[in-house]
């Protein structure tokens, strides 16, 4: 069995308010979710207004599939066009 852990830093532009930040950020964990059924957590920064780091965990046996998911959920994100991606880090555990 394999981990494969994701994390994405992401600046939201344009926010004012934390409310307006938690709004973004829900949206964008609950697309991954039903999009690509993982496991999506905010993790850091959550008093910041405008960045936010999320997490983002699967299980499978194949290493090379984990890491090709964690980077079309990546690549998903940038599409969004809610936030910049900042930085991500992709772990196989």
């Amino acid at each position: 069995m394999r981990i494969g852990v994701c994390v994405v830093e992401l600046y939201i532009p344009g926010i004012t308010s934390l409310k307006g930040k938690r709004s973004v950020v829900k949206s964008v964990k609950e697309r991954l979710k039903n999009r690509f059924n993982v496991s999506v957590a905010e993790i850091d920064s959550q008093d910041l207004h405008q960045r936010t780091s999320i997490g983002i965990a699967m299980v499978g046996n194949d290493s090379r599939k984990l890491n090709s998911e964690l980077d079309k959920i990546v690549d998903y994100i940038e599409g969004m066009h809610v936030a910049d991606l900042i930085h991500h880090q992709i772990e196989i555990i």
